[in-house]
């Protein structure tokens, strides 16, 4: 018997290379020699097939697709101020050298602070970087809101290395998307697909700029739909996330989905890992939910979101078999929100919500995807299982106020717009803290103090370009009709000194 071995290098799909080893022992006491097999010598080159909707079998590649899409993915780097030399401590970098008087100030708490003035006033800045979907031919581009959250400066490089600085048009805390526009025309953009048409086990590939390598695409499959996983830090978090094993790193943040016919699906958002890059999950936001978001951005100046009123849990065999439910899926109705929308419409709670619009609803998730992508005043069909019995009820969405209309920009009282609750700062609260008044925040929404300072709940207004501000009205009466930039004085109770918060009011 003789003894081979046969290396097998197996067809190049994509940019994935698979190693075939193969193996028979046998009794010889010559050797043999290995034979190999390159790629070229294979009798079959791609082992890979995908179906047409014709029924034609074709191999798989994704070299066109790749050529169609990446000029449409633009690389994206922020810049923001985070305070001056002066307000920074000094750490000495290791080795230390025993004999630098910064050795012993650092382990004796004394670090040292820059030596003149002019060092001391040098602005210090904090970079980060993304990607984002070139979405029309005039310099529309779309990516996520944490990649340019609290940007004084984003710039925009497009495949070809030119760069434009870009200007935030609108951005939505809730699903974490941006639109942003630079002076170009003539782009090439990738055309809008349609989320509920993707499907688990379809090939997609992710473009983006991971870890600042520009143009990069990777190939997997869609591992899932209607993903919630908590990510998003906003009360009104819509999360119904496509996640896909296409490898998706730092970077990637704000990049485009595509399916195998070129057209956007999602907006690359977050990976699930351990270590902080690809461990096999990445999560998108389907592009549905997208273009509503942005085309609500461009046509009303802000997002019109809708509310059913209603709070929803997931359902396991447990909950189902302890609250005696007659079905394991859908979304348990917790709670109404009074007067609401589901709640006017006749929904109760203890309900299932098993589908909306006939659209089967299996998760918690499914109901924040369709309720996403309607606007208030939107009429819908609600089906529920009550106790076994299916029912459905004509629901009219409303606004978190509860009002069943859509509101421009324009429309909306400066309040609002700030994205706040506010309260007029009581007399025994002002004489503690040595303050004629003032005007606290009590809730931050999503809006222009969320979106543009980095104000926190509980800061108490005292002043609005250096005129005195003591109550909520007076604060109103001060700010309609302003337009540019808008500086707010006050003080925080549990933090010394006073601070300031400046914005933009277009």
């Amino acid at each position: 018997m003789k003894k081979f071995i046969h290396l097998v290098i197996a067809s190049v799909v994509g940019s994935t290379l698979t190693l075939g080893i193969f193996m028979a022992a046998g009794f010889n006491k010559k050797a043999s020699v290995p034979h190999i097999y390159t790629s070229q010598s294979m009798p079959a080159r791609n082992a890979v097939y995908t179906v047409k909707e014709n029924g034609e079998v074709v191999p798989l590649e994704f070299t066109k697709v790749s050529k169609e899409v990446m000029d449409a993915v633009v690389h994206i780097k922020t810049s923001r101020k985070i305070g001056t030399k002066s307000q920074q401590f000094y750490f000495p970098q290791f080795p230390y050298d025993p004999f630098d008087d910064d050795f012993f100030k650092f382990f004796f708490n004394e670090p040292s602070r820059p030596k003149n003035n002019k060092e001391k006033d040098e602005p210090l800045y904090e970079s980060g970087s993304g990607s984002g979907v070139i979405i029309s031919p005039d310099g529309y581009i779309i990516t996520n809101n944490h990649v340019v959250d609290g940007a004084d400066e984003i710039e925009v490089s497009l495949p070809d290395n030119e760069v434009y600085k870009a200007k935030v048009i609108g951005t939505d805390r809730s699903t974490d998307l941006a639109l942003l526009q630079i002076k170009r025309d003539g782009l090439k953009a990738i055309p809008m697909g349609n989320s509920d048409d993707v499907e688990v086990g379809e090939w997609v590939l992710a473009v983006g700029n991971p870890f600042n390598l520009n143009s990069t695409v990777t190939a997997g499959i869609v591992s899932a739909k209607g993903r919630n996983i908590n990510i998003i830090n906003d009360k009104s978090a819509i999360e119904a996330f496509i996640q896909t094993d296409a490898a998706i790193n730092p970077g990637n943040s704000g990049g485009a989905l595509v399916n195998l016919r070129g057209e956007l699906i999602g907006i690359n958002t977050a990976i699930a890992s351990p270590t902080g890059a690809y461990a096999g999950y990445g999560f998108a936001i389907p592009v549905n939910i997208v273009n509503k978001v942005i085309t609500d951005i461009m046509k009303y100046g802000m997002v019109q979101r809708a509310y059913l009123g209603v709070m929803i849990r997931d359902i396991d065999g447990n909950f189902a078999n302890k609250n005696k439910l007659n079905t394991f899926t859908g979304a348990y109705v917790d709670s109404l929100v009074e007067k609401g929308a589901a709640a006017e419409a006749g929904i109760k709670k203890g309900d299932v919500i098993t589908s909306i619009d006939g659209r089967p609803v299996k998760r918690t998730a499914d109901v924040l995807e369709q309720i996403g992508r309607h606007h208030p005043g939107d009429k819908i069909a609600v089906t529920v299982d009550r106790k076994g019995k299916e029912m459905t009820f004509d629901v009219v969405l409303a606004n978190q106020k509860g009002e069943k209309k859509i509101f421009n920009k324009t429309e909306q009282s400066v309040l609002d717009m700030l994205g706040a609750t506010f309260e007029t700062l009581d007399d025994d609260t002002a004489k503690k803290l040595g303050i004629d008044g003032g005007v606290r925040v009590k809730e931050l929404k999503n809006g222009i103090l969320k979106n543009q300072t980095s104000m926190k709940e509980g800061f108490i207004i005292t002043g609005i370009n250096n005129k005195k501000v003591t109550t909520v009205d007076q604060l109103k009466k001060e700010l309609e009709n302003k337009k540019g930039g808008i500086m707010l004085s006050g003080v925080y109770e549990d933090y010394p000194g006073e601070m300031y918060y400046a914005f933009g009011i277009e």
